[in-house]
């Protein structure tokens, strides 16, 4: 949930919508939920997130040259890339969100919110994969 909170204010600041993609869908549960602007899709057993991904691409056919994909996995580059969509590593989306976040913009800051702590930004960098500080 930290990370999908994160995405709405990234969403709202940055006047965009995500799709987010999940290992490892909870029971019970549906395959995407919306939250705001922010959509998340979750891999059923047998399926990986990347797998949606490149399945979500192949959807998009040739519109999938106007989104993003934000992975430091290879694999997930290559095919996004083989779709002509834009490919971000994920250490340079979270110095987006970072900057987003501290944008100064007193209006896109609401009561109570935090700027990320580079620890924080350090295990969010470890969860997907990538190193911030250039070491891939």
């Amino acid at each position: 949930m930290q990370l999908i909170e994160l995405l709405q204010d990234f969403c709202r600041v940055q006047r965009k919508q995500v799709e987010v993609f999940f290992d490892n869908a909870p029971v019970g549960q549906p395959r995407a939920r919306k939250y705001g602007a922010v959509t998340a899709r979750f891999a059923r057993s047998g399926q990986t997130a990347d797998d949606l991904i490149r399945l979500h691409l192949q959807r998009l056919g040739n519109s999938a040259r106007n989104w993003t994909v934000v992975s430091s996995d290879g694999q997930v580059q290559v095919a996004a890339r083989a779709f002509r969509a834009q490919v971000l590593t994920a250490d340079a989306f979270a110095r987006l969100l970072l900057e987003s976040g501290q944008g100064g913009d007193e209006e896109s800051t609401r009561p109570g919110d935090q700027s990320m702590s580079e620890d924080e930004l350090d295990d969010w960098m470890a969860l997907f994969g990538g190193d911030r500080h250039g070491k891939d």
